[in-house]
């Protein structure tokens, strides 16, 4: 989330006049996270989140995720659910932009993830894939494998200063994954960025999931990769074993990962830490500075990466 088309009161109050919704109070800015802009709207019955859909999600993609919003909430999964316009429409403009109007999620994100959380985590997690493998709706990973080395090599194009080291590094490790990715893995769709900031508590119990915008069809081993990429480290970057069992415990109290999925595990988190060190790199160098937004360090996940790289096998994250 973040905050790139500024409102002002008239034009969130002028959006609201499309929906019955009445006794329009306040709004704020949300400035976490980089893709969309989001305000929190509060009324006297509700409250909501407004997403303005910025440049890099595709209008193409939007009727997928708003139909992936609305079947999760019909089949009970905490995630915000999207609300119809008076012409029963769920994708609306504002500024010449496509927006959505969601409703808003109790609880709070944590900024410092416990071991018994990664259980509750990973629970959540094969929750959201035991629903979502009945779908029939589907969207291509376009941050998947093959997408990485055309991130890279756009980023680099630039004159940044990034060391030499850590391109020769970098175009190695590519040439690694490309070659020892997985073909056939159980799969569905995934939320894809299952960060901290993205999952809401209440009293230690997950309450809510949000921000589902880079949902695709994907292994759902390359989700649990991502987790484990992005609550299984301390802030020193120190892989947290306790943290990473109660993840897997968790997931596997709902769905039994195969032989297979723990075979690939090491490959796939590897492979999770240079997604996200790749659209970080690039972000880092090319995000607006007008733009309210905290960016994000993206060599945090190159030494995710280096660390994943010396596993060798399922059992030694535990070890």
């Amino acid at each position: 989330m973040a905050v790139y088309t500024k409102l002002e009161h008239q034009e969130v109050e002028q959006f609201l006049e499309q929906y019955n919704i009445n006794n329009f109070k306040d709004y704020k800015g949300i400035t976490e996270g980089v893709e969309n802009t989001n305000y929190f709207i509060k009324t006297s019955q509700q409250d909501y989140i407004l997403t303005i859909y910025e440049k890099r999600v595709d209008e193409n993609d939007l009727p997928f995720f708003i139909k992936l919003l609305s079947s999760l909430s019909d089949n009970r999964f905490p995630c915000p659910k999207p609300i119809a316009n008076k012409n029963n429409e769920k994708i609306n403009k504002i500024k010449n932009k496509n927006a959505a109007l969601v409703t808003f999620l109790n609880g709070q994100s944590k900024n410092k993830i416990t071991s018994e959380d990664c259980f509750e985590i990973g629970k959540i997690t094969a929750q959201l894939h035991e629903i979502t493998k009945k779908f029939k709706i589907s969207r291509k990973n376009n941050l998947s494998i093959e997408s990485w080395q055309n991130i890279f090599e756009k980023t680099i194009k630039k004159k940044i200063d990034l060391d030499e080291s850590i391109i020769k590094k970098t175009n190695n490790y590519l040439n690694f994954l490309k070659d020892k990715w997985p073909k056939n893995l159980p799969e569905g769709i995934i939320h894809a960025d299952l960060f901290p900031d993205n999952i809401f508590f209440i009293k230690n119990k997950v309450s809510g999931i949000i921000d589902f915008y880079f949902a695709c069809n994907d292994f759902f081993a390359y989700e649990i990769a991502i987790c484990l990429n992005s609550i299984c480290f301390d802030n020193n970057s120190t892989f947290n074993m306790t943290k990473a069992k109660n993840l897997i415990d968790g997931y596997s109290s709902i769905r039994a990962l195969s032989e297979d999925e723990k075979k690939y595990l090491p490959i796939l988190c590897m492979g999770a830490a240079m997604r996200f060190f790749l659209t970080r790199l690039y972000d880092f160098y090319n995000t607006d500075n007008k733009a309210d937004v905290k960016i994000k360090d993206p060599f945090e996940y190159f030494k995710k990466i280096e660390f994943h790289s010396t596993i060798k096998n399922f059992n030694e994250y535990f070890i």
